[in-house]
């Protein structure tokens, strides 16, 4: 069996906080590519960076996250994603640029449940790689949920609660799937 799970949502509403207590309950994740595609950029002192050079940032995350979708296309159990080519393509497609958006629709599937996290004000927090505002944050949320919704999935709202009621609820929802 191969599941490739997403985990999307809000930034700042605890999505890496959850995916790795779920990779403490022995689950294969996948860390979100903008993160590592920031992280490598500040560190080569380059520019693809969403706040100076978004359309090429988007491009390094998308190759980035089809990478990923590869890899873990080729395990077996379930893997699960901090993000996935849909929420870069998801951007891209705000600034005017369909292309990747139909080839999510037949080429690249994931598991039809996704989790995703909602605007957290009370968590919500900067830093050297999220350096966008909350109002931001919440705009991308919003266009998230139209497009896994356009795509078909079947999106599941993660509670604004503790991490461990949140692991809970991600595992029963596995077991449903």
């Amino acid at each position: 069996m191969n599941k490739l799970v997403i985990l999307s949502g809000c930034s700042g509403g605890g999505k890496s906080t959850l995916l790795s207590n779920l990779s403490n309950h022995g689950f294969a994740t996948v860390e979100e590519p903008g993160r590592r595609v920031v992280a490598q950029q500040l560190k080569t002192a380059g520019t693809a960076l969403p706040w100076l050079d978004l359309k090429a940032f988007l491009e390094q995350t998308l190759a980035m996250a089809e990478q990923d979708y590869a890899a873990a296309s080729d395990t077996s159990g379930i893997s699960i994603f901090d993000r996935s080519l849909i929420d870069a393509a998801s951007a891209l497609r705000h600034l005017g640029d369909d292309r990747w958006y139909e080839k999510l629709r037949s080429e690249f599937r994931y598991d039809n449940r996704v989790f995703l996290t909602p605007p957290w004000p009370e968590i919500y927090a900067t830093d050297n790689e999220r350096r966008h505002g909350f109002e931001d944050a919440v705009d991308e949320y919003e266009r998230l949920c139209r497009d896994y919704d356009d795509l078909g999935y079947d999106v599941a709202i993660l509670p604004k609660t503790g991490v461990d009621e949140r692991v809970e609820f991600v595992l029963n929802l596995l077991q449903d799937t």
